[in-house]
């Protein structure tokens, strides 16, 4: 594969400066044949599901999902090219009811003139179900070739019932040798070298985050400088924003790192768990989020193996409380390392879960008689209370009755491991149950 943004033959003649003055370098070197995007091979590559497809000439409707700049727009665009398709573009952003009856009506008559339609909906998530709905049956008449681009899980964002007529693609964001490809290719369209080291040219690759786009408008900056003597990174950095990092606090990004944060504090990785719990801070997610999350690690993951571990996070939470951002950030740090290095439990959080599951399946039968109070005459008639041992006179102060209902075989929820703290609570339940199996057999 070649690059997202080529200057190959399609630019061999030189453009005057009225042609190319105006025109933004991506859209000067966007690609004109699938041959010429950069990356994507999983996708376009000849085993490829895009690749099968238009080899095979059955191309489906489909959904792009991916970050920002990694060809979405132009790979759709060029597929209908190659399959002969009347390109029509909308956004879900701009885009109402009666805009899409226009888009539909056309597509209709284009069809009865034996030309079909292409259909590139940006930002398809945008849509609410019902305007999804809307694409369904001109879809399945053959009215047009939908393909939808999303930067959110389509899982989440898209009908069930447009998801199973469409295939989802996933669309990667663009690797370093990727992007270094497309600043070659800029440099040969604007005919000079950019003004960089190469540890800067390297800089410059960082600073767009695998987004071709945002690199094409880097490159297009750093090359209206002039400077005597190449730029090294610290002067790059010092005259370019770095791009924000993709991070939108209530998307797929969000999840998907607060699900590494966890997984790695859970796999005893504090280098990770930091990495991660930085990722997040340095995308805005709020900290008060975080607190809560990494307490709730305290609780699911470490649990009576540690038992201080949940006091940390508290007190982490109450400190950020009072010293705020970003000093009190630091507690929150100082507390992932401390869960990423604790003994790991989840007994607790498993004996929860199957008690609630016990409790549905049985949650109809009623205390046994006998640890049920009677204030009431009428209650003692009933036996309530009767034959309750008291177990603080009990030998041992503990009296081995039965707490569970009548007729309930005993259950065993909580299965203490050989870790931390739980090592003397397992010596403590396996005392119990000697005591208990001793006073049941007197």
């Amino acid at each position: 594969m070649a690059d997202l943004f080529d200057s190959g033959p399609q630019n061999a003649a030189s453009p005057t400066p009225t042609d190319t003055a105006h025109r933004p370098l991506a859209d000067r070197l966007r690609p004109r044949s699938l041959a010429q995007v950069v990356g994507q091979t999983d996708v376009l590559g000849p085993d490829g599901p895009l690749g099968v497809m238009l080899a095979s000439g059955a191309l489906s409707s489909l959904v792009f999902w991916g970050p920002p700049g990694v060809g979405k727009t132009t790979i759709a665009r060029l597929l209908a090219q190659e399959t002969d398709l009347h390109f029509v573009q909308i956004s879900a952003i701009f885009t109402g009811v009666p805009d899409l009856r226009k888009v539909f009506d056309a597509a209709r008559h284009r069809r009865a003139n034996g030309q079909g339609t292409l259909l590139f909906v940006d930002e398809i998530h945008r849509f609410n179900k019902a305007q999804q709905d809307g694409f369904l049956p001109h879809m399945e008449d053959g009215t047009i070739l939908l393909v939808g681009a999303t930067t959110e899980n389509p899982s989440f964002e898209l009908n069930a019932a447009l998801l199973s007529r469409a295939q989802v693609l996933v669309l990667s964001r663009l690797d370093a040798k990727d992007l270094g490809r497309l600043i070659d290719r800029a440099e040969d369209e604007l005919g000079r070298k950019l003004p960089l080291t190469a540890a800067a040219r390297s800089s410059l690759v960082e600073m767009a985050d695998g987004d071709g786009r945002a690199m094409l408008n880097l490159v297009e900056q750093v090359a209206s400088w002039r400077v005597g003597e190449p730029l090294g990174p610290d002067a790059l950095v010092t005259r370019l924003m770095r791009r924000a990092a993709q991070y939108d606090k209530s998307g797929d990004a969000h999840y998907n790192l607060i699900s590494a944060l966890h997984k790695s504090v859970r796999g005893s990785d504090p280098d990770a768990a930091l990495y991660w719990l930085a990722r997040m801070l340095e995308g805005g997610e709020d900290p008060r989020y975080l607190a809560r999350r990494i307490t709730r690690m305290a609780i699911e993951d470490i649990g009576l193996a540690d038992p201080q571990a949940q006091r940390v996070c508290l007190d982490a939470w109450e400190t950020f409380e009072r010293l705020g951002s970003p000093e009190g950030e630091l507690a929150l740090a100082q507390s992932v390392i401390y869960l990423a290095l604790a003994p790991k439990s989840n007994a607790g959080y498993v004996a929860y879960k199957a008690s609630r599951k016990s409790a549905k399946q049985t949650g109809s039968n009623p205390p046994p008689k006998h640890i049920l109070n009677a204030p009431t005459s009428l209650m003692k008639d009933q036996g309530y209370g009767d034959g309750y041992a008291y177990d603080h006179d009990a030998e041992d102060g503990f009296s081995g009755q039965n707490y569970f209902p009548d007729g309930m075989a005993r259950p065993e929820f909580y299965v203490p491991p050989e870790r931390g703290f739980e090592r003397d609570l397992k010596k403590r339940l396996d005392y119990f149950g000697r005591l208990r199996a001793k006073r049941s057999g007197d």
